[in-house]
């Protein structure tokens, strides 16, 4: 029997050409995954923290000891793990609406937000609820040509009213390179510097444990993000995070919950296991994202489209972009993806409207857990110039073989 990892020419230079650098995610999967031992040994997780609660959930001993090791992970003083959390938007937006108060301003700072937070910011949907119906202003510093946070201009652009400085780490549906842990440590510096009473807000999805580091170690004051993405590791049903100063940590838990309650109540409703699981599991899954990403980098680089991160950047996040130039190819591809998921191969994807975002979405993502693109999914906007935008795997072999198949349907 040949045990060649595949038969296509191409693929197999891309593999023996990423061999080295798929080693160095491996000595980064295992660091992540001693600091997250570590933590659990710290609180002596054991099975007793896997029991739920229903209700009010009050004394539940899994939630709280969950917590107490997703802080220490995270390098924050405490954090808020929750399946009531819906979307990573979601807890995002209880973190702005817990630190926001009537006539302070949001400053973003990496330019224009992801799709789904533009309603929660009033810059789309006005009078739903949004930060602008309750009487706080939104600015953006615009990025460099490059892609870049400019950050020569904070100093201009911070002002009296800034309260929170928002920082989106990934790409979102934009094309520019992602937000290291370096570039993040400087910008934060400088915010600080500028003005020190500025409150450092980072949108950390799809970026957990793909450093060694995670944004509060390097001066972020909060953190939040989703639980079906990275730090859930493939199997959290639902949920998300909020994590940083405890100060903050509260008040984001008075929006979620209400003030007087904020974190002493929230039924776990099964899901402490599959939440500590996850969290083991987590560095592994993201590791193997960010081999799937330098596959398809790799790839599709070699056959000239142009792809954000390029296969020598650095990653700090699991999203790869290629741009495809048109809505046919970007359908094609979405459409091969959901053939060769384990669930839901049976559907054909087409674009159409998504709540929350701007444009029509075409969306693959045969996954276990509804929208858990750390698994196996790809999707992108369909607007100029079309780029698609692969997040996950839970193996890259899962995308190597994609790459076969979907090689072959284009002829090449």
């Amino acid at each position: 029997m040949n045990h060649a990892l595949t038969h296509h020419p191409l693929l197999s230079q891309v593999i023996a050409d990423l061999w080295d650098a798929f080693h160095r995610i491996d000595a980064l999967v295992k660091f992540n995954l001693i600091r997250v031992i570590q933590a659990m040994r710290t609180h002596r997780v054991g099975v007793h923290h896997f029991q739920t609660t229903t209700g009010y959930g009050h004394g539940d001993q899994g939630r709280e000891v969950l917590e107490q090791v997703f802080a220490q992970v995270m390098g924050a003083e405490a954090a808020l793990v929750r399946p009531q959390f819906f979307s990573g938007t979601h807890a995002i937006a209880c973190a702005l609406y817990g630190i926001l108060r009537p006539g302070d301003e949001l400053l973003s700072v990496t330019g224009a937000p992801y799709d789904t937070l533009e309603p929660v910011l009033g810059i789309r949907e006005a009078g739903s609820g949004s930060l602008q119906d309750f009487g706080i202003t939104y600015r953006q510093l615009d990025l460099t040509p490059e892609g870049r946070v400019n950050v020569d201009q904070l100093a201009a652009v911070i002002h009296a009213k800034t309260r929170v400085a928002l920082i989106q780490r990934s790409c979102g549906y934009s094309w520019r390179p992602s937000v290291t842990i370096a570039e993040l440590k400087h910008l934060i510096y400088t915010i600080k510097q500028i003005n020190s009473r500025v409150i450092c807000v980072v949108d950390n999805c799809y970026g957990e444990f793909a450093e060694t580091q995670e944004p509060p170690m390097v001066g972020a004051d909060v953190i939040a993000g989703s639980l079906i993405k990275n730090p859930g590791g493939t199997i959290a049903p639902c949920g998300g995070y909020v994590a940083g100063k405890k100060e903050y940590v509260l008040l984001a838990a008075n929006r979620l919950n209400a003030p007087g309650i904020g974190c002493e109540a929230g039924a776990s409703l099964g899901c402490n296991r599959l939440f500590f699981q996850g969290l083991f599991l987590a560095p592994q899954m993201v590791g193997e994202a960010l081999k799937s990403g330098l596959l398809l980098a790799a790839t599709f680089s070699r056959l000239g489209y142009p792809v954000q991160p390029r296969v020598d950047d650095p990653r700090t996040d699991t999203i790869q972009a290629i741009e495809l130039g048109n809505p046919t190819r970007l359908t094609d591809f979405c459409r091969a993806l959901q053939r060769l998921s384990p669930v839901g191969s049976y559907l054909d994807p087409v674009p159409a409207p998504m709540p929350g975002y701007e444009s029509p979405l075409v969306m693959a993502g045969g996954t276990f857990i509804d929208g858990s693109t750390s698994e196996f999914s790809a999707d992108g906007p369909l607007r100029p110039p079309y780029i698609v935008f692969c997040q996950g795997g839970t193996t890259w072999l899962h995308w190597l073989w994609a790459l076969e198949e979907l090689l072959s349907e284009w002829g090449l």
